[in-house]
């Protein structure tokens, strides 16, 4: 069964492993179709992923077909030959967290493709109830649900409504995908980026209702242009860069809330004074819940949300070494990246 491996940070190997055992009840095997390459993979390619340890095989963007089913071979409305997007969240159903609900951060996740072995081979054993099902969509489609599920998420957490002023910081597949929902939730929605191939992407296709090139540091004055002199009340940074992070302190209106869906391998550190005068609510945003699957699937499948013009750029399983080191490089301009198996 081949495998891609990565040994070590900038480390990629293709590699046979032993074939499955069959699944017992709860289990499912399936064949990988579609690998999405996420921010988190070229984290860990880096090794700049503070959650990651080699080696390891990444890959939890997964369209896929289900090959076996253990135990009684059905589970629920799930069988043999159904297209599935896997929920790579592997939680123990027993901490306070999943007790309280919160199974999207429980106290001992298994992230697959982070602290468990991925999707970057040809097959995966995988829970059932890990598995969301949808016949109507394509491989390609079902890869991006869960990128889809984070921005989801996060839009969840800032608890959006239709009076809302919002900043989205950074226009990668996850700002893409923050930007799907809080357009549905209405209000103003602006999204901000260095990158100016990425913020005409953003254009092209509607997806806010302004864009703010980045040349520095964002100040109050220049965030006041697009807001017509007011600043957002709602800032979700999904750059995973700590100076952009930090500076939302600095450039949010009073009373606002901020949610990081990106993270970086160090303190958040802010001037309380400053966070306490303007009355500031900080929230994480980790993961997405099983129900945010379910919704998204049926979002796809009603054309409400589009996901296919995302994919830029495509790679073979065998060619993948070779490929991701130039998914790197800013002059290729990367939007999405997807292996085919």
């Amino acid at each position: 069964m081949k495998t891609i491996i990565l040994n070590n940070p900038g480390e990629l190997q293709i590699i046979n492993r032993s074939e499955l055992e069959a699944p017992l009840e709860g289990e499912a095997i399936i064949k990988i179709r579609r690998i999405g390459i996420c921010g988190t993979d070229y984290h860990a390619f880096r090794g700049k992923q503070p959650f990651f340890s080699y080696p390891r095989v990444l890959g939890h963007e997964i369209g896929a077909e289900i090959t076996a089913i253990g135990g009684s071979g059905k589970y629920l409305d799930l069988k043999v030959g159904d297209k599935v997007a896997l929920e790579p969240y592997i939680n123990c159903n027993d901490c306070q967290a999943c007790r309280d609900g919160h199974i999207n951060c429980c106290e001992k996740i298994q992230v697959m493709g982070v602290h468990a072995d991925g999707g970057m081979t040809e097959y995966l054993k995988v829970p059932v109830r890990k598995l969301h099902a949808s016949n109507l969509l394509s491989f390609d489609q079902l890869a991006l649900v869960e990128t889809l599920g984070i921005g989801l998420h996060a839009v969840n957490r800032a608890s959006l409504s239709t009076t809302d002023k919002v900043l989205i910081i950074g226009a990668g597949p996850i700002g893409l995908s923050v930007a799907q929902f809080a357009k549905l939730k209405g209000g103003r929605i602006a999204m901000a980026d260095r990158s100016k191939s990425r913020l005409k992407f953003v254009e092209d296709h509607q997806m806010t209702d302004t864009t703010i090139p980045v040349e520095d540091t964002l100040t109050s004055d220049y965030i006041r242009t697009f807001f017509d002199g007011d600043l957002p009340n709602v800032i979700i940074d999904a750059s995973g860069n700590q100076a952009s992070m930090l500076n939302t302190f600095n450039i949010a209106a009073h009373g606002a809330k901020i949610v990081f869906v990106g993270l970086f391998q160090g303190d958040v550190v802010f001037h309380d004074p400053n966070f306490h005068k303007r009355e500031l609510t900080l929230l994480a945003s980790r993961n997405a819940m099983p129900e945010d699957f379910k919704t998204i699937i049926s979002l796809i499948e009603s054309k409400q949300i589009d996901t296919l013009p995302w994919l830029s750029h495509r790679t073979t399983f065998e060619q993948l070494p070779t490929s991701f080191l130039s998914f790197l490089e800013p002059d290729q301009e990367v939007i999405k990246a997807i292996i085919d198996l």
